[in-house]
């Protein structure tokens, strides 16, 4: 109970500048086809962006990284 206290509390790895690009648009419940098309990149690129925020943080949807990463900083409280 303890290492999974210490893993929540762990703040995330470092992200790239896309993969923060992506993270900045989770909380807005766009699809992966409207932030692939607003940061001009395929649907695949973005599949693979959420994929390593995922793995990286340690979560498993879209919920769990954007408070993550509101937790830790990294995402404003105010986005939506």
């Amino acid at each position: 109970m303890l290492a999974t206290q210490r893993r929540r509390a762990a703040p995330p790895v470092a992200l790239t500048d896309r993969e923060r690009a992506v993270l900045s648009l989770l909380p807005t419940q766009r699809s992966f086809e409207e932030i692939a098309d607003d940061l001009t990149v395929s649907h695949s690129t973005v599949k693979t962006h959420v994929r390593a925020i995922y793995s990286k943080f340690g979560v498993r949807s879209r919920r769990e990284a954007v408070a993550r990463a509101r937790r830790h900083g990294i995402l404003s409280a105010d986005l939506r």
